[in-house]
């Protein structure tokens, strides 16, 4: 019982030590008339106070433990069920081939759960700023001859969403389930190479790290290892991160992209190629020290389990 709180802890705090540079960056990647990172986080605060970089955060708060079991518990199946299909013994070490079928396996599996939490996510982050954007579109097309005071259309209080729960019955109501799997198919490009990029890294360090006569790694290379291989899982995820961010955050009032290719085409015609790797650094800062926790905790359940069979 106490594991299973620690766990849960442990999950929590990975969400919210990651989650304000997680608005910064979905903000740089999906918004507009930020110059730079720092320019980004002054605007945040500015406008919107400290608690502008926890909007969203609730419902992965309540999802992340969940989403980590399923994760990293089919990520673990799946490499005792390829090691017993191939070399006849489950506990057998797999192989990079094994380590990478078992990873991009994983990564298509997350999407499934991944997707509608980080669309509820995203629109919650964005719609301060999108709301403004949208009715300052609308202000603009107004005919030259109404006399409509600008105070009437921008109304920077006014909210489309009062939380997830009020989120995820809108999009239901309107677009039916598929409505959550919006960006799935750019959330699929990048977590199904990017979880390749997660574990394999993690297995690499970890076995630089862990001397030979240890059969098991130090908790302390562990996090390492972890934090390294989040940071390259990120920063190589960047360019269909901001696709994902951009569809997921599209479609509020009126969509603007048709599909994953026509954002891909769009924003490079408007912005140019530097566009998809907005947001780079935030994500390999905030990857580290969230994944270093995720990998911990993987470890020690697994160590945990172990030895409980082992009783």
């Amino acid at each position: 019982m106490g594991g299973e709180q620690e766990k849960q802890t442990k999950s929590a705090s990975s969400v919210v030590v990651g989650h304000p540079l997680d608005t910064v960056k979905t903000r740089l990647q999906a918004g507009s008339g930020y110059q730079n990172t720092l320019h980004c986080i002054l605007s945040i605060y500015k406008k919107e106070t400290v608690m502008g970089f926890f909007k969203g955060m609730s419902f992965p708060l309540a999802s992340i433990t969940i989403y980590n079991s399923v994760v990293f518990g089919f990520f673990s199946n799946t490499q005792r069920l390829i090691s017993k299909y191939r070399y006849g013994d489950g506990r057998h070490p797999c192989g990079m081939l094994d380590l990478t079928v078992a990873s991009m396996l994983t990564g298509l599996i997350s999407v499934g759960l991944g997707a509608p939490v980080d669309l509820v996510k995203i629109r919650l982050q964005m719609q301060t700023q999108m709301v403004l954007a949208e009715n300052l579109q609308l202000a603009g097309n107004v005919a030259n001859g109404t006399n409509i005071p600008l105070r009437s259309v921008d109304i920077p209080n006014q909210r489309l969403y009062k939380g997830p729960i009020h989120c995820i019955s809108s999009i239901l109501q309107t677009q039916g389930i598929q409505g959550l799997y919006r960006g799935a198919g750019a959330m699929i490009l990048r977590d199904v190479p990017g979880y390749a990029l997660y574990f394999i890294p993690y297995s690499i360090f970890c076995d630089l790290l862990t001397p030979s006569s240890s059969s098991s790694p130090h908790p302390c290379s562990i996090w390492l290892a972890g934090g390294l291989a989040g940071s390259i899982s990120w920063v190589t995820a960047t360019p269909a991160d901001v696709v994902k961010s951009r569809m997921q955050a599209d479609a509020q009032l009126q969509k603007k992209y048709k599909g994953v290719l026509h954002c891909i085409v769009q924003s490079y015609r408007t912005e140019g190629a530097e566009v998809f790797f907005r947001g780079a650094s935030v994500n390999a800062i905030r990857g580290f020290p969230m994944s270093s926790t995720m990998f911990l905790m993987y470890e020690l359940s697994l160590q945990f389990f172990r030895r409980s069979r082992a009783n």
